[in-house]
C-alpha cells in the first residue's frame, strides 16, 4: 500500500483491535478514533461485524472480538441477545430511550 492510499475503516479497525488487545473500547471512542460523526454509528457497528469475523480468520481462531452488550439506563435492562452489534432505538422494558451504546475488546483463546 503506498502512502497515498487511505486505509479502509475496516482496515483501521482491525488495526485498532489488533494493536489493543484487552483494551475496551466504547462505540464513542471507535468514533473519535476513526474521526467519524455520531450518524456514522449505524455503519460502524455494520464494519464492527465484519471485522470480528475478519480478526478470527487473521488470527486463526487465537482471538476473538468480545461486545458488552447495549444497557438501558433507567431499568438496566442488558441487551443480551444481540446476535451482531447494533445499538438499540429502545428499552423493551421500560421503553427508555437511554441506552449505553455497546463496546468491544479483543480477547484472546486460553
Amino acid at each position: 500500500m503506498s502512502q497515498n492510499e487511505e486505509k479502509t475503516t475496516r482496515e483501521k479497525l482491525i488495526e485498532i483491535f489488533l494493536n489493543n488487545p484487552g483494551v475496551e473500547f466504547t462505540l464513542n471512542e471507535l468514533l473519535l478514533r476513526l474521526n467519524l460523526k455520531e450518524r456514522d454509528a449505524k455503519q460502524l457497528l455494520n464494519n464492527i461485524n465484519h471485522v470480528a469475523k475478519s480478526i478470527k480468520r487473521l488470527t486463526g481462531g487465537e482471538a476473538y472480538l468480545a461486545m458488552r452488550p447495549p444497557t438501558c439506563l433507567d431499568c438496566g435492562y442488558i441487551f443480551r441477545d444481540l446476535e451482531s452489534a447494533r445499538m438499540p432505538s429502545k428499552c423493551p422494558r421500560c421503553k427508555s430511550e437511554r441506552i449505553i451504546p455497546p463496546s468491544f475488546i479483543l480477547l484472546r483463546k486460553e
